[in-house]
């Protein structure tokens, strides 16, 4: 079928509408990836043009359309245990670190968690964690899974998933252990699913109202978005980190030069961010290092 073309100045408009709406930076070299993207949802929505299709959005943000519409931008490509060395760092130096500590809760976020295999994979990491220190960790354990897409969102509370996404880093001896079959798919058990929660967020928003983390992660979503906006959602999630308290970001990310609140932490299975102290003064942003 043939394409609907969008012009450059079409282009240029759509970039500045969804940046408004997500704060996602499309460059200049996506134009293909979005005319043939929205040329399907205007099939689908039956909307003739593309200026028709900006009208639409622009009257009804809160619309369906328009959750399609970050829905089809948003590259929500996952799997389990992405990248392997986080969820290793996290195993054998943060929850040892925490089982020290002797907290009264462990509260994990997992930012941008997609359809949940992150979250998931943290939550089987600190089963396996468990299953070698019995009661070495608080018994309030807490993972927070948020995203901009409901879609997303419906799919990762559902917790099933089709063969096709677990043989994406899903190893045999794991599938035994955290799924059991339903039907053509599986279920993560109810002992993992139980510590995680999901929510609908837009990291432009506030997202104090989450409360403090011990760990975040948000892994390679920072690459989305502009300088000023990745210096704004590094320096509020140190605000939300606990002292002390980890980042963990992609492997081509890093908070250099977008922030100075965390310090880079070498561990023998790969690197973490540490948070600062923080001295709050007029501005609640302001960081320097406490003597």
């Amino acid at each position: 079928m043939t394409l609907r073309q969008i012009s450059a100045q079409e282009y240029d408009d759509f970039r500045r509408y969804l940046e408004q709406a997500s704060g996602i930076v499309l460059g200049d070299n996506k134009h293909y990836l979005v005319t043939s993207r929205l040329n399907r949802l205007m099939r689908e929505f039956e909307i003739e043009d593309f200026a028709h299709l900006m009208r639409q959005l622009k009257g009804q943000r809160a619309s369906k359309l328009h959750e399609q519409i970050v829905d089809a931008m948003t590259t929500n490509e996952t799997l389990w245990f992405r990248d392997t060395y986080p969820f290793e760092v996290l195993k054998h130096s943060l929850l040892p670190e925490i089982s020290s500590q002797r907290k009264g809760q462990l509260r994990i976020w997992s930012a941008a968690s997609s359809s949940g295999q992150e979250a998931y994979s943290i939550s089987m990491t600190i089963q396996e964690y468990l299953s070698s220190r019995p009661g070495s960790l608080p018994n309030n354990i807490q993972l927070i899974g948020t995203d901009i897409s409901p879609t997303m969102l419906r799919d990762a509370s559902e917790a099933t998933y089709d063969k096709m996404s677990l043989s994406r880093g899903i190893s045999e001896d794991r599938k035994k252990r955290f799924f059991m079959p339903q039907g053509d798919k599986w279920r993560v058990r109810p002992e993992i699913k139980a510590r995680v929660s999901f929510r609908e967020l837009n990291l432009l928003n506030n997202f104090a109202i989450l409360g403090k983390f011990d760990i975040i992660f948000c892994r390679n979503v920072l690459i989305y978005f502009s300088s000023e906006l990745k210096s704004d959602i590094l320096n509020r999630m140190a605000q939300c980190l606990n002292p002390g308290g980890y980042l963990f970001l992609g492997g081509s990310e890093s908070p250099n030069s977008y922030s100075d609140a965390f310090e880079m932490v070498r561990t023998p299975k790969g690197v973490v961010y540490r948070v600062k102290e923080l001295v709050h003064k007029n501005n609640p942003f302001a960081v320097r290092r406490q003597v």
